[in-house]
């Protein structure tokens, strides 16, 4: 596809992850944690749209987190333009769109995903693509989930500050029931909690034995045994709403896993092959949402639009 022929405008369902695996490592000098985890992509997303313009700058954010989306300069969506512009000198400005689906503060990723989805976007548009190490790269600087919510891969391995991944094949489809309580939890504070927790225990993190083996996490059951989330007691702990879900889904027959996604306040479970449709009511009487998605094979592209 030659510049001339690139087009003006795309669309890009930006899609949520779930941490099948989360482990909180070193802090570094800088504050920043290095981190191991196991991501997965989800059929729950939002909708970006990404226009370049003249010379203009705009975001519009709609849905129903539109309320929570905060200044403009600060969104992870405006953030991403604004960097990818910087790198490639790209001409002109943009407008971008964000149609909101996934919840704010519930550790799925939507602030991220709406990140790599515009990166993703603009070298969509771009009259030289600069590919997806480069975007990886821009995405780095953005946030942890945001290299891998710019990729092109619906399942990997990641270590560091999420910079670096291992791309994986994708276990079989599953549905997965989300729980979305009506609080969210602030991934600053929950780091706060995970180290005092760790300077009262004396505990190190990450440091059992253990041997991932590429083929094991293409099985659920493999998946399920190398499962777990070092943010879980802590948050579970401080919101017993979020420990009543964990429990009452992990005592649930067709639960594969049931696990907080990142800092929460989300929590997921992974059904059992052929049992999606057991799920008939989900509730606690404190307002918790629910909402039944699917875990994914592949990453959708970007989409021109007329």
């Amino acid at each position: 596809m030659t510049g001339a022929s690139r087009p003006r405008a795309v669309e890009v369902r930006a899609q949520a992850k779930i941490n099948l695996r989360l482990r909180i490592l070193a802090r570094e000098t800088s504050g920043y944690h290095q981190l191991e985890t196991l991501y997965h992509r989800i059929e729950l997303a939002d909708v970006v749209r990404v226009r370049r313009t003249n010379a203009s700058r705009s975001l519009d954010v709609a849905g129903d987190a539109d309320r929570n989306a905060g200044p403009t300069e600060r969104n992870l969506a405006w953030r991403a333009a604004d960097s990818y512009f910087a790198a490639t000198r790209m001409a002109g400005g943009f407008a971008i769109e964000l149609e909101k689906r996934i919840p704010v503060g519930g550790g799925l990723g939507g602030g991220s995903a709406d990140a790599g989805a515009v990166l993703r976007a603009l070298d969509a548009m771009a009259d030289v693509p600069i590919g997806e190490s480069r975007l990886i790269q821009l995405a780095a600087a953005l946030g942890s989930d945001v290299p891998f919510l710019a990729s092109e891969h619906a399942y990997a391995l990641a270590w560091g500050r999420g910079e670096r991944m291992m791309a994986l094949e994708p276990p079989s489809p599953r549905p997965v029931l989300l729980l979305l309580p009506v609080f969210a939890v602030n991934t600053a504070d929950a780091f706060g909690w995970l180290a005092a927790a760790r300077g009262e225990q004396r505990a190190a993190a990450g440091t059992e034995a253990l041997l991932l083996h590429p083929p094991q996490l293409e099985r659920w059951d493999s998946i399920a045994r190398a499962a777990i989330n070092d943010f879980e007691t802590v948050v579970a702990g401080r919101h017993p709403e979020i420990a009543a879900l964990l429990a009452a889904q992990r005592a649930a027959s067709w639960v594969e896993l049931a696990m907080l996604s990142g800092s929460g306040s989300s929590v997921f479970a992974v059904m059992r092959d052929g049992t999606g449709g057991a799920v008939k009511e989900v509730g606690n009487g404190s307002g918790t949402r629910s909402v039944m998605t699917r875990t994914v094979l592949r990453v959708e592209p970007p989409s021109p639009m007329e």
